[in-house]
């Protein structure tokens, strides 16, 4: 009796490493650290965005800044735009006048730019200003207050939906 305990505990464990390996393979885990990741394809222009937190607590989400890709976090504590300096070099962004920004990391000098045109699903702001910030270490522009306060915000039950004010 044990001996048949045994194989249908082993049976059992092959069946499940058999479907968690197909839920990876099928982007469950993608799915759960980048759930906003297609919002760039599947929404039509000025209509609104509606965002998940990923496991880590954060809305994460493909926008661009001036047609060019590029990775989201949403800051709502940053006052602009705040783009890598590698980054920024690769947007070919022009720093204009010098600026000191106070960061979780500290105090930082960095540059404020003017971005032509910064998009996140179909909403599309022009002339938005940012900052060039040269101690930020990922590829991950903070999304802050100079994009979103031009748009009504909405939190509820892990989502934010951004929308285009109505004139």
């Amino acid at each position: 009796m044990s001996q048949r305990g045994g194989i249908v505990m082993m049976l059992l464990f092959w069946v499940l490493l058999m479907a968690v390996g197909t839920w990876w393979i099928h982007g469950g885990l993608e799915k759960m650290m980048r759930p906003n990741a297609n919002i760039v394809q599947t929404l039509p222009a000025g209509e609104p965005v509606t965002l998940k937190r990923n496991r880590a607590g954060h809305f994460e989400a493909p926008g661009s800044i001036n047609g060019k890709p590029v990775t989201f976090l949403l800051d709502t504590g940053a006052t602009y735009v705040a783009i890598p300096a590698d980054l920024a070099s690769e947007l070919g962004l022009e720093p204009g006048r010098s600026a000191w920004f106070n960061t979780a990391n500290g105090r930082v000098e960095g540059a404020l730019t003017e971005l032509d045109e910064v998009s996140l699903g179909g909403l599309k702001v022009q002339n938005v200003q940012g900052s060039i910030s040269p101690g930020m270490e990922r590829d991950t522009v903070l999304l802050g207050m100079s994009f979103l306060s031009l748009l009504s915000i909405e939190i509820q039950a892990g989502e934010m939906v951004l929308s285009l004010p109505e004139q």
